[in-house]
């Protein structure tokens, strides 16, 4: 079959084809898709970062330190006559000084005044027996040089020449390089071996850090236990004389003077924080006993007085106390070095150990187990030790619990 396409439907054709073509062309193009909105991005709300957790306690039990401790000393006065030593002190410490000088720290009590001239704080009626003393500015030097560095103020004589002489003595004594302590609110900082030290001197006299308010003094060792990683206390306490070597239990008297009740006052400070307790003032070597892993030493004695205050007999007898702590105060172990005085020569090494005979004896007698070895080369040892009995204190019948 054909189909025959006249030239009219031709042309009809082509032109619906344009008519077609242009309303394509006019039409309105399809709006476009809008494409989605992206998702809004989550709010980020800033989270302040905790704070960084306190580094640990470092572990001190490892670190050691080593305290050389005396009694009481005065190497000469120039008050109301001359009696100081023919070489000026200079040399009257000289057989002790390589013992003080190996420890890391040296302490001892300071009888008397450093002060050049001045008057004294109380009169004597009799000058010829006149117990006041005044040593020269220079000899703190000769303590320096024998290794000391640091030197208690509390006690009956540091205020021989009044305040003022106190003052000149503590003056004195900085100008060194040493430290002081005794006076009210006066105590000794100091770092050593990478450990923050504190000492603490107290006694039964006015304006010294007064031993018999027993509960400010707990107060105040447990505020520099909190700051400090060894805390020393030194007290000047108890009765005098050739018959008080045994530790009472009890509140002293000495001529009518309140001197404490030592027991109370040193288990007291250890349960405040104390790491050493060291006491002299008796004149006399009393014993020793370890309180909760820490040492107490009730009387050093008499260790270096070259006038004035007698050392017949066991009254010159003392000991050098070493003693190494670790960094927590613990008690690791000690060493009793004994000494003897025999006018006019300064303290000398005693080859019969009567120090260490005295101190021995003493401490099984008034604690029956000290909690200590003695050796006989004069080392001392922790041991073991039963619970302490509560110690009662007669002024008020207050009990400290021991262990």
């Amino acid at each position: 079959m054909f189909f025959v396409y006249d030239s009219v439907t031709s042309a009809r054709t082509l032109s619906c084809l344009l008519v077609l073509s242009m309303l394509a062309a006019c039409a309105t193009p399809p709006a476009p898709v809008p494409a989605p909105a992206p998702e809004s991005a989550p709010v980020v709300v800033p989270v302040e970062a905790a704070p960084p957790l306190p580094p640990p306690e470092p572990d001190k039990s490892a670190l050691r330190i080593s305290i050389a401790s005396v009694g009481d000393m005065m190497i000469g006065t120039d008050y109301p006559r001359n009696h100081l030593p023919d070489d000026d002190g200079a040399g009257f410490l000289a057989h002790v000084a390589p013992t003080l000088a190996a420890a890391d720290i040296a302490f001892g009590n300071l009888e008397g005044v450093l002060l050049d001239g001045g008057e004294p704080g109380k009169k004597c009626s009799n000058p010829n027996a006149c117990y006041l003393f005044r040593s020269p500015t220079r000899y703190a030097q000769h303590y320096r040089d024998a290794g000391f560095d640091v030197l208690s103020l509390a006690n009956n004589h540091a205020r021989d020449f009044g305040e003022e002489g106190r003052t000149a003595s503590m003056e004195a004594i900085a100008a060194t390089g040493m430290y002081h302590t005794g006076r009210v609110d006066d105590f000794a900082s100091f770092e050593r071996n990478g450990l923050k030290v504190a000492v603490l001197a107290y006694a039964v006299t006015r304006n010294s850090n007064m031993l018999l308010d027993y509960e400010l003094a707990f107060t105040t060792v447990a505020e520099f236990a909190a700051t400090h990683d060894i805390v020393i206390v030194s007290f000047h306490g108890g009765a005098e004389g050739a018959d008080v070597t045994r530790v009472p239990f009890a509140e002293e008297e000495y001529y009518g003077e309140p001197r404490g009740d030592v027991v109370w006052f040193a288990r007291g400070v250890v349960d405040a924080g104390a790491d050493l307790v060291i006491g002299h003032g008796p004149h006399v070597v009393r014993g020793m006993e370890r309180y909760k892993e820490r040492l107490i030493a009730y009387s050093l004695g008499n260790f270096a007085t070259y006038y004035g205050i007698s050392v017949a007999g066991i009254k010159g007898v003392a000991p050098i106390l070493t003693t190494t702590l670790d960094g927590d105060g613990k008690f690791i172990e000690g060493k009793i070095v004994s000494t003897v005085q025999r006018r006019p020569d300064g303290p000398s090494i005693d080859l019969q150990q009567r120090a260490l005979n005295l101190v021995r004896g003493l401490s099984f007698e008034d604690f029956g187990e000290p909690g200590l070895i003695f050796l006989p080369d004069g080392t001392v040892l922790p041991a073991d030790r039963p619970a302490v009995a509560p110690h009662v204190l007669q002024a008020s019948g207050r009990l400290v619990e021991g262990s």
